[in-house]
């Protein structure tokens, strides 16, 4: 082991609160286990797309008591910097994951002891209230610890500006620069006047609101399986659906209580394959028609819908047109809607038509939540399941976006429809979207070296065809794109196809999106669904070769 490395594990351990991460490190400094702690001590959790995300591990490449207790000694300097006055408060929320209730614990020691207010969620709660507690209490801030839908070993950090929305840069440099320099804190404690628990009429307010603007006019018996994925969704969400008038809610009990091991699920995500299968088992036992699902913070939301004998699991695109074909009929002259680089192009169409300016943003809420400016946001989506139905939540919510769906499936459901007929009609009329999406996990040391050096090399060495069509175009994201900021990733453009290869900001994963659009034409709409799927096919299966 160098001195260098045997200096930073030295000091780092000097700095730790947790007397078990400390041993942790002295016995690999004692094996010499290098490999190891060269892993834990490669580099600083940084701000990704949402927030810090890592393993729950000693050192500061993982989440541990001493990174949580650093990265709010740099929240504490960045608010005192500011143009924010600090004494309106940092709202601090946590879900149930491994170590959230101790993380939760240091950053509101650590606020407290700064001489800042704190705000405290009463409990595990989900991520979208904390959002609506900055906004509704008008806070300078807030934390959630939470890693949202990441493996089960995985923990993190959400920070929130006064806005509601989770910040960008330069403010999560910044961040990053005062945490690096941070020292020994002064801590703080419960019983200090400025700890406040955040009120109980506030978390009914938000209930109350969503209510008024999703549940449908009438009590409905449309039949509904609902599973929180082991999260702390579960009460919230079931109780929203009560209220709302829906009489036939189902829940799956073995996912329904808060659970940090996700013991049902290798990855407590709706997106992964299986996720919703205890759901859909649960749906064809009561005999119900649809399945949401939300991920362990409920900030997402997964469905499935009943196609005749079979299940048909929605993609987030597919959800978000269905939202979209509901809420742009609401949305005002002025208002905007939004979606992602790397979400299907049917949003732009679908809000062309009905008159409504479309932005497309880089990846990632915090960029969708800014896309209106001063200007309301009527709707925000991006494909992996994320999508913000409600101006009074600067992020995505999977609770409120429930409920809209729900809303719509029952207005179908009174016309004889599903909301496989709903995307019949859109398709029919806006051309069909095929999309799909190549993902490689990279796990281990030099996980993130070798995926820079996949889009590196196809930088260097683009395709000159996908799916049969040239390539017309090869776009560096790190330099910029349609007035986008830089961003790591390749884009490829083969109209009307197109690809988007970018590293994952939250997870050891290169994500290539694909999409292919066909029509609307003289073909049936079955004839141009084969079309668009053969080609789809085609591009992912040289994509997949040229990455691997």
């Amino acid at each position: 082991m160098n001195d260098e490395l045997l200096a930073r594990v030295t000091a780092w351990i000097a700095g730790d609160p947790d007397e078990s991460d400390r041993e942790t490190l002295e016995l690999l400094v004692r094996d010499g286990a290098t490999e190891e702690l060269e892993r834990r001590f490669a580099a600083l959790l940084t701000f990704g797309t949402a927030g810090l995300r890592g393993p729950v591990m000693a050192g500061p490449a993982g989440m541990n008591r001493y990174t949580v207790r650093r990265a709010t000694q740099g929240v504490a300097a960045w608010l005192q910097a500011s143009d924010v006055d600090a004494s309106r408060g940092v709202v601090v929320g946590r879900d149930a994951r491994r170590g959230s209730e101790a993380f939760n614990d240091e950053v509101v020691a650590v606020l407290l002891g700064a001489g800042i207010p704190v705000y405290e969620m009463p409990g595990p709660l989900p991520t979208p209230l904390v959002a609506y507690a900055v906004r509704a209490l008008g806070a300078a801030a807030g934390v959630m610890v939470t890693a949202s839908h990441n493996p089960p070993g995985d923990n993190g950090y959400k920070l929130y500006d006064a806005s509601g929305s989770q910040i960008v840069p330069p403010d999560d440099e910044i961040v990053e620069r005062y945490s690096a320099a941070a020292t020994t804190p002064s801590l703080g404690t419960r019983d200090d006047p400025r700890h406040h628990a955040v009120p109980e009429a506030l978390l009914e307010d938000y209930r109350r609101h969503a209510l008024a603007r999703f549940a449908p006019p009438s009590p409905s018996d449309l039949a509904i399986v609902y599973t929180p994925l082991h999260g702390v969704g579960g009460a919230t969400m079931t109780a929203l659906l009560a209220e709302a008038g829906y009489r036939s809610v189902h829940v799956v009990a073995a996912q329904f209580e808060p659970d940090g091991r996700f013991p049902t699920l290798p990855f407590p995500n709706p997106e992964e394959p299986g996720a919703l299968d205890l759901a859909i088992a649960r749906a064809d036992e009561v005999g119900a028609d649809l399945v949401l699902a939300n991920d362990p913070d409920a900030d997402r939301l997964g469905v499935a819908v009943r196609d005749g004998a079979n299940w048909r699991v929605l993609r987030g695109d597919q959800i978000g047109w269905l939202l979209a074909s509901a809420l742009l009929a609401e949305a005002g002259p002025d208002d905007v809607v939004a979606t992602t680089i790397v979400s299907s192009s049917m949003l732009e169409a679908m809000a062309r038509a009905a008159g409504v300016d479309c932005v497309t943003t880089l990846t990632g809420f915090k960029w969708i939540a800014r896309a209106g400016g001063e200007r309301r946001l009527a709707f925000g989506y991006e494909e992996a399941l994320g999508f913000a139905v409600d101006d009074r939540v600067a992020d995505k919510d999977g609770m409120t976006a429930a409920l809209a769906l729900a809303r719509l499936a029952n207005e179908l459901a009174l016309r004889g429809q599903s909301p496989l007929d709903r995307l019949d009609e859109i398709e029919s009329r806006f051309g069909v979207h095929a999309v799909d999406q190549l993902a490689l996990r990279v796990e281990g040391p030099g996980g993130r070296a070798r995926i820079t050096a996949m889009v590196e090399r196809l930088r260097a060495e683009p395709p000159s065809h996908l799916g049969g069509e040239p390539v017309t175009e090869v776009v560096d994201l790190a330099t910029g794109w349609r007035g986008l900021a830089p961003t790591e990733g390749v884009a490829l453009l083969a109209p009307p196809s197109r690809v988007v290869v970018r590293p994952s900001g939250t997870e050891a994963k290169v994500k290539a999106y694909l999409e292919v659009v066909v029509g609307p034409d003289d073909r049936t709409l079955a004839e141009q669904r084969r079309v668009a799927r053969k080609r789809l096919e085609m591009i992912r299966s040289e994509l997949a070769a040229r990455l691997d």
